[in-house]
């Protein structure tokens, strides 16, 4: 894993999630419409296992959202105690920025103040000694 597929871990599993919740709140929309017509429909049939299903779907989906929220409160930890073994401050606060907050490029230089070039070759510089630290857990120097 190169350290930039490393570093990016956090944010691909935030995606997941992300699509996970959305996906219960599909479901919740579902079910809601669905009592609805239930309700309207003369006699108030209707199918029960429908309801019951979509119910057992939003907790399950909700237990692997739960699960994948401490996974991901895990990994930033882990990954922000890597970043934190790049002796440089300033490369510690845009690794930070870009793959713990999820920051883009120009919001970067204009945080941090440098042009578009210096914020990219700090960046090169930076994967280079979290490669060094990934390959063989020793602290750059």
């Amino acid at each position: 894993m190169t350290a930039k597929e490393y570093l990016l871990q956090a944010y691909l599993l935030e995606q997941r999630i992300e699509s996970k919740l959305m996906q219960v709140e599909m479901l919740r929309n579902l079910a809601t419409r669905s009592t609805s017509i239930v309700r309207m429909t003369p006699g108030g049939g209707g199918d029960g296992d429908f309801m019951e299903n979509t119910v057992i779907r939003i907790v399950d989906t909700e237990k692997e959202i739960s699960k994948e929220v401490d996974r991901l409160v895990d990994l930033k930890r882990e990954i922000a105690e890597v970043i934190r073994q790049v002796e440089d401050p300033e490369m510690q606060v845009m690794l930070e920025m870009r793959y713990l907050c999820y920051r883009d490029w120009p919001e970067i230089m204009r945080k941090m103040g440098y042009s578009k070039t210096s914020v990219h070759r700090m960046h090169q510089k930076a994967m280079g000694i979290i490669e060094k630290i990934l390959k063989d857990g020793t602290k750059w120097e």
